[in-house]
């Protein structure tokens, strides 16, 4: 009987510690402004990379709204870009995790970015 309790609360631990996850990428560009590339007339200066996070009691309760956490995202990556003169952010990638915990779900989003600058 104690066996058998013991053996039953190691798999209620184990089952309770694990996630389930789910990632999705988006690969788009956000920028709404349209510039001629064709020609060798930027460089490239590098990448950044932006992320927030929310966490949901049973799914739903608490957090911000998945929106919220892109927007914020997306102001953490332009925070980090420390842009100046002619550069912009072009590239934008987009990746969400899920992760499920048995009571709580972590909604992280992350979006990178590559940062060009216009030499003309």
């Amino acid at each position: 009987m104690k066996r058998t309790f013991k053996a039953l609360t190691i798999l209620l631990v184990v089952v309770a510690i694990t996630s389930c996850g789910l990632t999705s990428y988006v690969s788009k560009n956000v920028n709404t402004t349209e510039v001629c590339l064709n020609r060798n007339n930027f460089r490239v200066v590098g990448t950044v990379e932006g992320t927030s996070h929310s966490v949901y009691v049973l799914g739903f309760i608490g957090g911000l709204s998945k929106r919220a956490v892109k927007e914020n995202a997306l102001a953490d990556m332009y925070s980090n870009a420390m842009l100046t003169g002619s550069q912009a952010v072009v590239n934008i990638t987009e990746k969400t995790v899920i992760r499920n915990y048995v009571l709580c779900l972590r909604y992280d989003y992350i979006v990178n970015g590559t940062i060009v600058e216009f030499t003309e």
